[in-house]
């Protein structure tokens, strides 16, 4: 732990959360194509249909492809956390990078969440509580030993903070 941050957040996501930013993106592109498919096969199903929803569908799916391919690996570049002996840091965005910083004073939870697909890739989330009408900052995209590590190390420096100050 560093005493304070300086410029961006140093730590990035583990590797793997290419791979579930992936899945998640397919998975998303994949429903889309599939509603539109299946109103342009079953036109008398619903009020709307035909096989002009096709062209829609093969829109969607020429934007999957690169978004699929492209985006998650750009957001592994751009996406980062720290932990320091003042605040935990997390800077997130695709299109818009959003900074956020939440004093180790005004925490009230460290959660870990392994959700299914998470599991699956190995990666957990942090979810640091904080006294903020803005929320709570989310690490996601951690290894779950990792993860696990984390949330002791901010646990350990918000009791430390308290107890101190």
């Amino acid at each position: 732990m560093t005493q304070a941050q300086s410029g961006p957040p140093r730590n990035r996501f583990d590797r793997p959360a290419v791979g579930w930013w992936r899945a998640r993106l397919a998975a998303l592109f994949t429903a889309a194509i599939a509603i539109l498919v299946l109103h342009a096969v079953v036109p008398g199903l619903f009020k709307f249909g035909g096989y002009w929803l096709f062209v829609p569908a093969a829109a969607v799916t020429v934007l999957a492809v690169p978004a699929v391919l492209l985006l998650p690996r750009w957001w592994f570049e751009v996406h980062r956390w720290e932990v320091t002996d003042l605040a935990v840091y997390v800077r997130t965005g695709y299109f818009w990078q959003q900074s956020r910083m939440a004093p180790l004073s005004r925490i009230q939870s460290v959660d870990t969440v392994r959700g299914p697909l998470r599991k699956r890739f190995g990666l957990a989330t942090v979810t640091v509580t904080t006294a903020s009408a803005k929320g709570s900052l989310k690490i996601e995209g951690l290894g779950e030993e990792r993860a696990a590590a984390v949330a002791e190390q901010i646990t350990r420096a918000t009791r430390a903070r308290t107890a101190t100050g």
